[in-house]
């Protein structure tokens, strides 16, 4: 509802009242209320905020920015992946490096962009030092972010990138190569979303042969995505 539709409502409720108590006339209050959607972008702004002020875990002490996410308000597809890198470490922006250069790739070649459609973010928040696997401590930590940005989002579908992103998220020690190529419900805060899993960018990079099982992984997503839309 925009603020528009909220302040009609509030000055019908403010006459009709006035006129049952037999003083019918003009209303002069003045209304301050917010679009829904700006309500939305307020908390979702405020989840960032509150990334970038966390001294939570070990790792506040080592970045040099947070980095919260990015992307579209009401998304198709939450991109997540494992952690920022250097260049997300030195930006606090998310997927910004070799490997987000290629993810924004991927993405645009089934029709999805960070610039309209999907939403980008990371399991952790804060680069562990040299890239190292998050520790057990430092996921649960950012935990509560992911959650709450899950929930304001609401995207139709989760893309997971790389190891880490699937086993935090679907609470699994399975390798990637047995999670990947199917959907799996993820479910948070008592919503059930689809989720697929593929490798990260950064090991296509280093490995080209998982590129053609990522790419079917991408189909697969899109092929979900034109049956939501019919």
């Amino acid at each position: 509802m925009t603020a528009a539709e909220k302040a009609t409502i509030a000055r019908f409720v403010d006459l009709s009242s006035a006129y049952l108590k037999g003083g019918y006339g003009e209303v002069k209050a003045e209304y301050h209320f917010a679009d829904d959607m700006e309500a939305e972008v307020d908390l979702l702004e405020q989840v960032a905020a509150d990334v970038r002020s966390c001294e939570r875990c070990r790792l506040c002490k080592t970045r040099k920015n947070a980095v919260p996410g990015e992307g579209a308000r009401t998304p198709l597809v939450m991109v997540i992946g494992e952690g920022p890198g250097a260049d997300e470490d030195a930006t606090g922006r998310p997927f910004v490096g070799k490997a987000g250069q290629l993810l924004d790739k991927m993405l645009a070649a089934i029709g999805l962009s960070r610039t309209s459609n999907c939403f980008i973010a990371n399991v952790i928040k804060c680069r562990p030092p040299g890239n190292r696997d998050p520790q057990p401590d430092e996921t649960t930590a950012c935990a509560s972010f992911l959650a709450r940005q899950i929930q304001l989002l609401s995207p139709r579908f989760i893309l997971s990138a790389g190891r880490i992103s699937a086993q935090t998220l679907l609470q699994t020690a399975e390798p990637i190569g047995k999670i990947r190529g199917k959907f799996i419900d993820f479910q948070t805060g008592g919503m059930t979303i689809p989720l697929i899993a593929t490798y990260h960018p950064s090991a296509l990079l280093r490995n080209e042969e998982l590129k053609r099982p990522a790419w079917e992984d991408l189909k697969l997503l899109r092929s979900e995505l034109d049956k939501t839309m019919l």
